[in-house]
């Protein structure tokens, strides 16, 4: 993990990924989150982590994900994912 530029966590996601998706916001890594459903904005059934600004979430298909994340990453977009 201290050796990538960014974090990558897809939803459902197990005690493991937690711990990962915690280093990486920790480290000041870039942290993109996916889920093909709303579930992902529901505060009563995620983690806390899920909330902050800095996780960028997309919830739909897996290649509007890659496709938004390609952009972010190429164009180093600050806003909105």
């Amino acid at each position: 993990m201290m050796a990538a530029d960014f974090f990558i966590m897809s939803l459902p996601a197990r005690k493991g990924s937690h711990v990962e998706l915690g280093i990486a916001l920790a480290s000041g890594k870039r942290v993109y989150m996916y889920s093909t459903d709303e579930d992902i904005y529901h505060s009563e059934t995620t983690a806390t982590f899920y909330h902050l600004p800095e996780v960028k979430k997309l919830v739909g298909a897996f290649d509007c994900f890659w496709e938004r994340l390609i952009f972010h990453e190429e164009t180093n977009e600050g806003g909105a994912f």
